[in-house]
């Protein structure tokens, strides 16, 4: 077994090298854990797999060593071990990975797309994947969207994603949609609520609308810049995931989980500026908080038909480029 411990990136962020550097046992103990050598992955690059995952983790974060470690420890590690295996090339583990995932990404691409696990579109959709996973030889080594897998998630999950979005991108660019299928769970939080002929109107329907619209406006300019850039990109330009991916120096599935990441924080933003009211301004009157069922209201209205555009606003916020123009790095 190999004792010392290959040097770390400069990225690296803080604290990580006290988990890494120096730490052959703690290295070891993942690296037999993930049966790494089934396909003859060096320590050196399981170790540089690690560490991206950390590093993607703890970006910008001053974390203890212990959570690094806890972090590392909850790691699927032979799913880790296995992705990058096949981004250094190695056949064995490309033999071990059509085998075991060729019929799950069939199945996964027709319950994607709504058809049959024979159907030939959903298995040509499948089968598209595998040149980008592939990657390819380049100046700077080789890049593989394996390079993309953290181990945060189990390898079949992180997979179907990818496939997922990559049908949001085709259908966004086929048929300009706004929206998604809710079954994929994609873009609508909460299910739309069936209202019977015979409810009475709520009498407090618009106003539940318009603190909603008010709370959404609040937490879409508190957004950084660069998240605000993404949000705009994809809701107003229309851009595809690979397109912005392109224009920001990210891979597609970085920026889907950047968008994922910021549709969550507005959401969580949002129900805390309900939860918070406001004070009195401008000769309005304050208003006091909203409780979990109200806000539940609000959504359900929303879902059933959104009066408002935002547009202007995002508009408003929107860096001065065109539609398809390259984005700020981030």
């Amino acid at each position: 077994m190999v004792k010392d411990t290959p040097k770390r990136t400069t990225d690296s962020p803080s604290g990580l090298s006290l988990v890494l550097d120096g730490r052959a046992s703690l290295l070891e103990r993942l690296y037999a854990q993930s049966q790494a050598t089934r396909w003859g992955l060096s320590l050196e690059r399981f170790s540089l797999a690690l560490e991206r995952s950390a590093t993607k983790r703890f970006a910008g974060e001053c974390a203890p060593q212990q959570k690094l470690e806890d972090y590392l420890n909850s790691l699927h590690l032979e799913d880790l071990a296995l992705a990058a295996a096949c981004a250094a090339g190695c056949d064995s583990a490309w033999d071990h990975f059509f085998a075991t995932y060729r019929h799950y990404l069939y199945s996964a691409a027709a319950a994607i797309t709504k058809r049959s696990s024979s159907d030939a579109y959903a298995r040509e959709f499948a089968d598209s994947l595998y040149a980008t996973l592939y990657g390819r030889e380049t100046t700077i080594g080789r890049v593989s969207l394996f390079n993309h897998f953290h181990g945060r998630s189990k390898l079949s999950t992180w997979l179907r994603a990818v496939l997922a979005q990559r049908y949001i991108d085709i259908l966004r660019q086929e048929k300009r949609l706004e929206g998604l299928p809710d079954d994929e769970g994609i873009e609508r939080v909460f299910p739309a609520k069936q209202k019977a002929d015979w409810e009475p109107e709520d009498p407090h329907r618009s106003g539940y609308l318009h603190r909603l619209a008010a709370a959404l406006k609040q937490a879409i300019s508190s957004l950084n810049a660069l998240d605000r850039t993404r949000l705009i990109s994809y809701y107003l330009k229309d851009l595809t995931l690979a397109e912005i991916g392109k224009a920001m120096n990210e891979h597609e599935a970085t920026v889907s989980r950047k968008l994922e990441r910021v549709r969550r924080e507005l959401k969580e933003n949002v129900v805390a500026i309900l939860k918070s009211g406001c004070a009195a301004k401008n000769e309005l009157a304050a208003q006091p908080g909203l409780d979990d069922a109200q806000i539940q209201l609000c959504f359900e209205y929303a879902s059933e038909a959104w009066p408002f555009d935002f547009s202007p606003l995002l508009d408003a916020l929107s860096p001065a480029v065109a539609s398809k123009s390259p984005l700020p790095d981030g």
